[in-house]
């Protein structure tokens, strides 16, 4: 039996070439499908391996190796620890043009640990990481796709170039801005990125926000805070400075603008005045200029939190990153092909699970998406931000969602980790590297794809000159994240797969 999506004729012509020229695909097409439905249930032990593995940002290892093995185990050429990320790849299959990238993320969260299938708030792990999100079934879509790609193109002698990027720390945005300064994208000629959601869904135009993730850290003095407090220079004093400016200038702010903190230390102990405090900030805005402004004047609010607390401070950009931007030649190639491919059937016990969910976290009880929605015009532009946005201001680029979540969740709460280890993320994976397969095939097949990709984003793009807003010398921040992954790791490692994927 077929556990993923229904299948209409693969051959039907969309609206991203011209048909009167276009080559037909339905052969390659129905070649990539059948080997994702004979590798169905590699698909899913892939997606729930990355479940289980549930790794934070800079700290995928497990995941990154398997991924990364998957696609050297077929014939893909790869480099792992790319632009000096220890859990980044690339891997490449092919010769000559087009040159198409894949790429995508597979962390986690923090205290987001969550067992799959049950609709009600219970850790595998308490207080442990974990996938509230989809980021593992990202991973599974992307390896699978560019499998069944590669596959047919092999078969049907289609000549190209492969490049798959695996991208660390997306929720800390971080990667993909790393790996276009440093030329990863240079020879690509379009890229596509797929990405966890509850039904099919694309756009063109602006679709997410612009921002910049930076740690403040200041400098005093301790002191015995019940004895000599007048002998110390309070760094926490500092950092609660700074945030009450930025919390007065947020009546200031532009509507496109926005900020979030959390402080990382505040201090070790209440009898000892802090010397050292750090606190973390997100600067967003629409546009990239937008993103920079509320960080420029962050930097003065420190430096006046600074001179209020005879203090010093630094600030480290963790990330930069654009607005993510969809092409509009690509985005409605990969409609056309949501459109022949069809909702996943959703099971009658599937539909129940969602809906007993959405009741238990007092969202609207919908159910399962079925239909797939066509695209309207250009996308309204969301405010949360995601690494892809610099490689989309590089060359053009279509962000896709696949349904391997359930309607009206909200993503880094308990009730998305539900689903992600059921059939209904295996369902929707299958789905999605469906989409992504016949995307890549049909790109391949029609080389004049590419040239028309390249037109639309000449004028999408027009009047904008992209430049990478992170600093040129910065580093990854390699040990991000790794001490919580190092105090969960051993008793998480207990709820590993002992099984590991194997395509064929």
């Amino acid at each position: 039996m077929m556990i993923g999506a229904q299948t209409p004729n693969p051959g039907r012509p969309d609206r991203a070439r011209d048909m009167t020229k276009a080559k037909d695909t339905s052969s390659e097409k129905t070649f990539a499908f059948d080997y994702l439905e004979r590798n169905a249930s590699e698909i899913a032990l892939l997606n729930d391996n990355i479940f289980y593995f549930a790794e934070l940002g800079m700290q995928e290892h497990e995941t990154s190796k398997l991924m990364s093995g998957l696609l050297e185990d077929n014939g893909f050429h790869i480099e792992r620890g790319i632009s000096g990320f220890p859990t980044g790849f690339s891997a490449s299959w092919g010769t000559g043009a087009p040159v198409i990238a894949v790429h995508t993320e597979y962390d986690s969260n923090p205290d987001n640990s969550q067992q799959s299938g049950v609709a009600e708030p219970r850790a595998i792990v308490e207080g442990a990481p974990g996938h509230c999100e989809g980021h593992n079934a990202n991973g599974a879509v992307m390896v699978a796709g560019v499998l069944a790609a590669k596959a047919a193109m092999e078969r049907h002698g289609l000549p190209g170039t492969l490049k798959v990027f695996g991208a660390p720390a997306e929720e800390q945005l971080v990667s993909r801005p790393y790996f276009v300064r440093d030329g990863h994208f240079d020879d690509v000629d379009a890229a596509l990125t797929p990405h966890v959601g509850a039904q099919f869904n694309v756009g063109y135009g602006l679709i997410q926000s612009a921002l910049i993730s930076a740690i403040f850290t200041f400098h005093g003095e301790s002191a015995h805070a019940g004895s000599a407090p007048w002998k110390g220079r309070d760094a926490l004093d500092a950092v609660i400075l700074m945030d009450v400016g930025m919390a007065e200038y947020r009546e200031h702010m532009m509507p496109n603008m926005m900020c979030q903190r959390v402080i990382t230390h505040g201090g070790d102990q209440p009898n000892v005045i802090p010397k050292r405090a750090q606190v973390w900030w997100y600067f967003r805005g629409s546009t990239a200029q937008a993103a920079h402004a509320v960080f420029e004047r962050a930097k003065k609010v420190a430096e006046g939190a600074a001179l209020m607390s005879n203090t010093t401070y630094e600030v480290d950009v963790q990330g930069a990153v654009w607005p993510v931007r969809g092409n509009q030649t690509l985005a409605e190639l990969v409609q056309a092909e949501y459109e022949q491919i069809g909702a996943p059937d959703w099971s009658a016990e599937e539909d129940a699970l969602a809906r007993k969910l959405q009741a238990a976290a007092q969202a609207s009880v919908d159910g399962l998406s079925r239909k797939v929605t066509r695209m309207s015009g250009p996308a309204v532009q969301k405010s949360a931000s995601n690494d892809a946005g610099d490689v989309s201001w590089k060359v053009p680029m279509a962000k896709f969602y696949f349904p391997s979540n359930i309607p009206n969740i909200n993503f880094h709460h308990w009730a998305a980790g539900v689903a992600l280890a059921t059939s209904i993320a295996h369902k929707g994976a299958v789905a999605g590297a469906k989409v992504l397969a016949a995307s890549l095939i049909e790109i391949f097949a029609n080389p004049a794809i590419v040239a028309q990709a390249k037109a639309t984003f000449a004028k999408e793009t027009e009047g904008t000159a992209y430049f990478s807003m992170l600093p040129a010398d910065q580093k990854p921040p390699v040990d991000l994240n790794k001490a919580m992954m190092e105090r969960f790791r051993p008793e998480m490692r207990k709820h590993y797969l002992a099984k590991r994927p194997h395509f064929s």
